[in-house]
């Protein structure tokens, strides 16, 4: 990125166009950010792969299959934190989100006709529910597909910067943007 930014309309411009490149360069850092979750309980993170980001509407596109227990927490407990690490900005974020599971309708169905032919479509395809245990290395494959999105719907960036000459931290939320201590 260069030079380091001052202002924090400048750092919400330059940490949303970062963002919007993570779906699409399968070697960007944010591309596979920590999705934490819980169970009402316990709480539940994992990595997931940043599919679509709609930087306007500040919401991010994540698919799921619709028996995992993520999409159960989901839809019990909607609040969730994506956590994501950039080595050469040497940027922190963390996501608050609301989010929505959606199975059916025309947005997952859509996405799931461009995935379908893909290999990775095989994911969402599998006679049993993620987490299943197995006989062997190789599930059983079954006809109808498990295919969901999740929405995330961005309520606050936790901004950290990490730099030799001091760490810097700021939140981007409803309120506005501030300057925090790091």
């Amino acid at each position: 990125m260069g030079a380091r930014l001052d202002s924090l309309a400048a750092i919400e411009a330059a940490l949303w166009r970062e963002l919007a490149a993570a779906p699409r360069d399968r070697t960007h850092p944010w591309r596979t950010p920590v999705l934490a979750t819980t169970d009402g309980e316990f709480g539940d993170a994992r990595t997931v792969v940043l599919r679509g980001i709609d930087a306007e509407a500040r919401t991010l596109l994540l698919y799921t299959d619709a028996r995992s227990p993520k999409a159960t927490q989901i839809a019990a407990h909607p609040l969730g934190t994506l956590v994501l690490w950039s080595p050469a900005l040497s940027w922190q974020l963390r996501l608050r989100v609301r989010l929505e599971l959606q199975a059916d309708g025309l947005a997952a169905s859509s996405h799931w006709a461009k995935l379908k032919l893909a290999p990775g479509a095989q994911d969402y395809l599998s006679a049993l529910p993620p987490g299943s245990a197995l006989d062997s290395a190789i599930g059983a494959r079954g006809e109808r597909a498990h295919f969901a999105l999740v929405e995330a719907a961005v309520q606050s960036v936790d901004w950290l910067e990490l730099h030799a000459e001091g760490h810097r931290r700021a939140r981007f939320d409803a309120a506005g943007a501030r300057w925090l201590q790091p």
